[in-house]
């Protein structure tokens, strides 16, 4: 132990957040707001396919040398795609780290590098087969595979449809490895008035996979009705 360290010193543990190309991105921002808002660091790590993806439903393109501008722009805009509909203060962004998707020397690509699990906030098809098969292809991928072998938390949120039989089978098998398979589907019992509602409701079952409290959408309390009264 290094001079001056203390055993109570508690290493950064971060939350990893792996982006896939499936389209879906406003769930993303999301999941990664209710992260940096119950306190937690998170490190990210956005595929090229899901770059795409984003330029297509936000008009944001993400770039390496200024990841960081973009991930505020992307973090404020409005699942209806208003620009400026969240707050995203500097202090909040320090609590990011950034891996590019083919820097498989990555923190995250290693188990001993301390983390508390990792959400795959959309999910793929091509992203569950990768994940279900080993095959780690990119850092998304091989830190998926790391979580598994390290018996971490590991939810992974398809965002597809309809699912085909040999998609359905890889979602066993990631059930089987220890994932959690949470599809994007939204509910309505919330009382749902706003597409970043329904957008919320599924950031909330991540983050309630994982164990993050929140206050994103109203919980089922046991009566009917709930979802038309006016939210406290």
């Amino acid at each position: 132990m290094k001079s001056g360290t203390s055993v109570s010193e508690r290493p950064r543990a971060p939350w990893i957040v792996g982006v896939s190309g499936a389209s879906g991105t406003p769930f993303a921002a999301s999941v990664l707001r209710g992260l940096l808002h119950a306190g937690e660091s998170v490190d990210l790590v956005v595929s090229r396919a899901s770059r795409l993806t984003l330029l297509d439903e936000t008009g944001i393109a993400f770039r390496d040398a200024h990841w960081r501008e973009d991930l505020r722009g992307w973090l404020a805009r409005g699942a209806d795609g208003g620009p400026d509909t969240f707050a995203v203060p500097d202090d909040v962004l320090d609590r990011v780290r950034y891996w590019g998707a083919g820097d498989l020397a990555a923190g995250p690509s290693s188990g001993s590098y301390p983390a508390k699990g990792m959400l795959i906030v959309p999910a793929s098809t091509a992203c569950v087969a990768g994940v279900a098969l080993g095959l780690s292809k990119d850092l998304l991928q091989r830190a998926a595979s790391v979580t598994l072998k390290e018996r971490r938390t590991l939810v992974v949120a398809v965002r597809e449809t309809p699912l085909s039989g040999q998609t359905l089978k890889q979602m066993v098998a990631l059930d089987e490895a220890g994932a959690v398979v949470l599809p994007a589907s939204p509910a309505f019992y919330a009382g749902a008035t706003h597409i970043q509602d329904l957008v919320d409701f599924v950031a909330g079952r991540v983050l309630d996979a994982a164990g993050v409290p929140h206050q994103l959408y109203r919980r089922w309390e046991g009566e009917l009705g709930g979802g038309s009264r006016e939210r406290p």
